[in-house]
């Protein structure tokens, strides 16, 4: 019993330690571009001294002693002793790598010692200057300080950059002469705004009548409610030279260390009584009144309406404060494995086809309760679905903070100088698409850098900037997610592309196509225009495999590209793998889904229609020529044909292309079930689904009917 209890502890230090890794990665990349950022310098920090001190407690010594020595030096980055430099980056981010094999590995005494001591070297080397001046490295790491002893015990002493988060408030009450001796209060609390976040309410209820007022003397008083992470010493020395010109009360109101019952505050006359405007007797006497209590204490005269102001400031300040807190508390105190939410996106999945069920059974027997119920249950059910898939959906960015590393290692490699945006980070996709998408990305991203963008003498010659852009965006349009990879390189050459495309039998030497098609023509088995094989890319391997990779997650790929201007790929992919909208069709006997996101409009197909166009398969759709694929030649189904055929138009890889079906039911929200190892042969089915009424219906895979109909009719063109 003890050792699963120490299992799960283990289990659950390394998952955290990945991610502490992962933040660090990101913290390093963004620190390099902000050197004098003493927030990241702290991410970095409390990174590397959490990792150590959790290390130490679950007996990962060897990680503990080597995350030890790299923390010293970040202690002294801190100081300001030692300077953030691209040599430092290099040498922590290959710690962080060093440390995360230690920790993913069978044992920690895998790790390659060589490495390690020239990495340990390289931080003794950058920090030989500093120790020169103060002390050796040996000897500060010698010296076990108090948060070591507290980290190895499993607790961390608060640091300086590390306060926790305080509410005070301060009440400025400047005399009258203080104007006189130079002291302007604005500039005090100006002062105060740069220790935090800051609300100020001004009392001007002692200003004198005009004919009354000393030009020379200051009659305005201040309320102020600061939120901040320094201790009250830095806010007391804000007026450390005016303590004998006003007066001055500051206090604590709120501190996050404090475990509040709910996240409410005072009410508005115990905050009065608090700070000493009324005392309770006078309270309770305006709560007699049964008025409102500002109201009543103002009509009294015993506070004035700025006091009341300044006090219902307080309580929305507090207030919102604890809300954010408590959010925050409960968001990072839930640590679900995926095994657990891929069983509950399963039993959502089982109760859509359960309520589609229902909602079926009900029409047909026209009972006015059971359809109120079943209207009931299929809004509480979609409810829980929208809320199932919330749980699942992560940010883009988690993805994105990976790509940094890459990016920053091969323009090094390449000897090239790229700036990497990123754009749409926030975006959120299905965890699970996510894990699926890193290596098509990260290929697309690779041949950017390769191919697209140039050397910087070259992008000089030709009125460039020599630092190319890769730009990364991410957007939702719609129930797809849109991702672009843009760089502002040399393009791709049409004519290069066509030659190649000829030379592999591709293409015939009197077609016309769209650069848009021809683009595609990249995507295809063994396709590359590069004229030298490189360590990155060059080989004709890859694209085609993106591609693949890409529909086998119910998405696409296209390209477009301008010579000289620059390349841009484009990812459309659905929010989620489990479940789609779709438009169920009927062909011969069986029903099928189309997914409705591909889908564009409907239109009739007489017998008419199909004599018109003389035996070709091609329709008129608003005077606009559209192609179409006859389901049941596809799926080789026989029977009667209706005297009235439907064709659903659809969008397959920017190509507007038609399915015709015998009949168009409508729409339906399909829980997708994989196919067996019988069936996953099949072409043009990506999946199945369980209709209401139990019946299993196929998902259609229009992309890749839409491409083996353009193979077979390019093959019959060529008389093969």
């Amino acid at each position: 019993m003890i050792d699963d209890f120490q299992n799960t502890l283990i289990e659950t230090f390394l998952e955290e330690a990945s991610e502490l890794l992962a933040d660090l990665e990101a913290a390093l990349l963004e620190l390099e571009t902000a050197p004098e950022d003493h927030e990241l310098i702290g991410r970095v920090f409390r990174a590397m001294h959490t990792i150590k001190g959790n290390a130490a407690m679950f007996g990962f010594e060897k990680v503990e002693a080597f995350t030890h020595d790299i923390e010293t030096t970040f202690d002294l980055v801190r100081e300001g002793k030692v300077g953030i430099t691209k040599e430092l980056v290099d040498l922590t981010l290959a710690a962080r790598d060093i440390i995360l094999s230690m920790l993913s590995g069978s044992s920690s005494d895998d790790a390659p010692e060589n490495e390690m001591a020239d990495i340990l070297s390289g931080f003794r080397d950058l920090s030989s200057v500093c120790l020169s001046k103060h002390s050796s490295l040996s000897q500060i790491s010698a010296q076990p300080r108090e948060n070591d002893i507290l980290a190895s015990s499993g607790f961390e002493k608060m640091s300086p950059e590390t306060n926790n988060l305080k509410t005070c408030r301060i009440r400025f009450r400047p005399h009258p002469e203080i104007l006189a001796t130079g002291t302007n209060p604005v500039a005090l609390i100006n002062e105060l705004r740069e220790l935090g976040e800051c609300t100020v309410v001004t009392n001007m209820e002692s200003l004198p009548d005009l004919t009354d007022i000393d030009p020379e003397a200051c009659y305005i008083q201040w309320d102020i409610i600061l939120t901040t992470d320094k201790d009250l010493d830095a806010v007391r020395d804000v007026f450390i030279f005016v303590e004998g010109r006003c007066d001055l009360s500051i206090e604590i109101i709120d501190d996050e260390r404090l475990f509040e019952s709910d996240s409410d505050y005072k009410k508005l006359g115990e905050i009065l009584v608090d700070r000493g405007d009324i005392n309770s007797e006078e309270l309770e006497t305006v709560l007699l009144d049964h008025k409102k209590v500002g109201q009543g204490l103002v009509e009294s005269g015993l506070v004035n309406t700025g006091t009341v102001e300044s006090a219902l400031v307080e309580q929305e300040v507090v207030r919102d404060a604890r809300k954010k807190r408590h959010l925050e508390q409960a968001v990072a105190s839930i640590r679900v494995s995926s095994e657990k939410l891929d069983g509950l996106m399963n039993l959502v999945g089982e109760l859509v086809t359960v309520q589609a069920r229902l909602t079926r059974t009900a029409g047909e027997i026209e009972h006015p309760e059971l359809r109120s119920i079943a209207e009931e249950v299929e809004q509480l059910t979609w409810s829980l679905r929208d809320d199932t898939f919330s749980i699942r959906m992560v940010p883009i960015g988690t993805m994105f903070n990976r790509i940094k590393r890459i990016v920053r290692e091969l323009s090094s490699e390449m000897g090239k100088e790229i700036n990497l945006v990123m754009e749409g980070s926030e975006t959120e996709l299905d965890k699970t698409v996510i894990e699926k998408l890193v290596d098509p990305l990260m290929h697309l991203i690779r041949n950017s850098m390769d191919h697209g963008i140039e050397l910087p003498d070259e992008r000089e010659s030709a009125d460039k900037d020599r630092a190319g852009e890769l730009k990364l965006a991410a957007s939702q349009e719609g129930p797809e997610v849109v991702i672009r990879i843009i760089d502002d390189g040399r393009g791709i050459d049409r004519e290069s592309v066509r030659e190649k495309a000829l030379q592999k039998g591709l293409l015939d030497d009197k077609a016309d196509i769209t650069s848009a098609e021809l683009y595609q023509l990249i995507f295809t088995p063994g396709f590359s225009t590069a004229k030298e094989v490189t360590s990155v890319s060059g080989r004709g391997v890859g694209l085609d495999v993106v591609k693949r990779s890409i529909e086998d997650l119910r998405g696409s790929v296209s390209l477009e590209s301008v010579p000289g201007m620059g390349t841009v790929f484009t990812i459309r992919l659905p929010l989620t793998l489990a479940i789609i909208d779709g438009l169920q069709v009927i062909v011969g006997d069986e029903k099928y889904i189309v997914p409705l996101s591909m889908v564009e409009e409907c239109v009739d197909l007489t017998q008419q229609d199909i004599a018109r166009s003389g035996g070709r398969n091609y329709t008129s759709v608003r005077d606009e020529i559209v192609p179409y694929v006859i389901m049941r030649d596809w799926f080789s189904i026989n029977g009667r044909i209706p005297e009235i055929q439907h064709v659903v138009i659809v969008n397959a890889d920017g190509k507007r292309v038609g399915l015709v079906v015998d009949k168009v039911i409508g729409e339906h929200q399909t829980v997708i079930k994989s196919l067996g190892k019988v069936y996953q042969g099949v072409e043009g089915v990506s999946g199945a689904t369980i209709l209401g009424d139990g019946a299993v219906s196929l998902i259609l895979d229009v992309s890749q009917v839409v491409q083996k109909v353009e193979e077979h009719e390019t093959a019959l063109a060529k008389g093969t």
